[in-house]
């Protein structure tokens, strides 16, 4: 017995076009990597120096210890991230300048609501991690970005800071999810 099989064609619809429209570059923009690397540079120095000034916050705001005590740990290295950076500036033959970084901001006002959302607490510590961690995130994406940047121009002191920094982030990053999955989310339920 033969069996038929239906040909029928059905219309594919087309998706509307997209129609976004360019962003002009405003008068000063960055013509040269150099200028972009320099820029980016002015921005994490303030997000660096702005973290400096949360941190003894959420500090203050976690209750457990190996929390506090991972934050105090990263205020100290915070310092030093600054001084890299200040030491890049300086290979440059620039003045170490801050800009202020909107991601930044935005995190920190993020991570100043998510304590203010919570009791005191496991569930605010949690709320703290998870702050802390896109806030570690943001940086490695950064000092990954600049540590390529510096590796094209050829800037080998500003290169080891900031994959000296790189790595301090990581590191970080890691601390803080050993902190969560030891026992704090369970405690948080």
């Amino acid at each position: 017995m033969e069996t038929k099989t239906s040909t029928r064609k059905t219309a594919v619809k087309k998706a509307p076009a997209r129609t976004a429209a360019k962003t002009p570059a405003k008068k000063n923009a960055s013509k040269e990597l150099r200028e972009l690397f320099e820029d980016s540079l002015k921005d994490i120095y303030w997000a660096e120096k702005a973290l400096l000034k949360a941190l003894p916050k959420m500090q203050k705001n976690a209750t457990d210890e190996k929390l506090k005590a991972g934050i105090e740990k990263h205020i100290t290295e915070t310092e030093m991230h600054v001084e890299r950076l200040e030491a890049c500036f300086s290979a440059l033959g620039k003045k170490a300048q801050a800009k202020k970084c909107d991601a930044m901001q935005g995190l920190l006002d993020e991570g100043k609501s998510i304590m203010e959302e919570t009791e005191p607490g496991a569930v605010r510590d949690v709320g703290i991690i998870g702050a802390a961690q896109k806030v570690e995130h943001y940086e490695i994406a950064t000092y990954g970005t600049l540590a390529a940047y510096a590796k094209v121009l050829k800037e080998e002191k500003c290169l080891k800071n900031l994959l000296d920094t790189l790595n301090e982030e990581k590191k970080c990053d890691e601390l803080l999810t050993k902190i969560a999955d030891t026992t704090l989310n369970s405690k948080a339920m």
